[in-house]
């Protein structure tokens, strides 16, 4: 186990119903140091959320690029306001033609309830006030987004994909659909069965040799 003062990267599992940003302010407290996290989860999705302590917060910007594993399901014959199950719900009762996700380099519109800031705000506060502004586009990479099964009613996937990849606007890509559940089982060597796990900033580095220079 790592000693937080030092430095340490904690493995979280996170369960559904509580931000990313929750569960970093409920362990600091917990541990009387400063904290942080290496990629956001929609407070609606589960898994793997990386926690710096202490020492191990000047890993953050090269863990937060990791690529990063998803297991996602969509819900068919549904459209979502929000591209996920907390956003208003409609029926439309049309099954997609094709459940295939697009691969390789995709171009997405950053999401109203994503945290990226436009004017100096997040988007999700102005999304929370009834605000609609254009927001900005970008390319990702999406590596492999394999369907490992499906009915009538919902179809499930394996992703793999780079950081800054919207799961669920991905998903929304089949039309009528959205992401009804998602959990992400990787980033980068870090797996989700290994949560509880404490990891030094050395170890982290010698998993991440690009994380050996935030310690010299």
């Amino acid at each position: 186990m790592g000693a937080s003062g030092e430095g340490t990267v904690l493995l979280c599992d996170k369960p559904a119903g509580i931000t990313s940003h929750a569960m970093v302010v409920r362990i600091r407290r917990e541990r009387g140091c400063k904290a942080g996290h290496a990629g956001t989860l929609d407070p609606f999705a589960t898994g793997l959320l990386l926690i710096l302590l202490g020492r191990a917060t000047r890993l953050q910007r090269f863990l937060t690029d990791l690529p990063k594993t998803y297991r996602a399901r969509a819900r068919l014959g549904w459209r979502s306001s929000t591209g996920d199950p907390d956003g208003q719900l409609v029926a439309t009762g049309r099954i997609p033609r094709s459940l295939e996700l697009p691969v390789g380099r995709v171009r997405q519109r950053v999401p109203m309830t994503s945290a990226v800031r436009v004017g100096g705000e997040r988007l999700y506060r102005k999304a929370h006030r009834g605000e609609t502004v254009r927001t900005p586009e970008r390319d990702v990479d999406v590596y492999r987004a394999e369907l490992l099964g499906g009915d009538a009613a919902s179809a499930e996937y394996e992703i793999e994909c780079s950081a800054g990849t919207y799961v669920r606007t991905l998903i929304e890509t089949l039309e009528d659909a959205y992401c009804s559940e998602l959990r992400r089982t990787a980033i980068g060597p870090f797996r989700v069965e290994d949560a509880g796990e404490e990891l030094s900033p050395e170890r982290v580095a010698e998993l991440v040799p690009r994380a050996a220079e935030s310690l010299r």
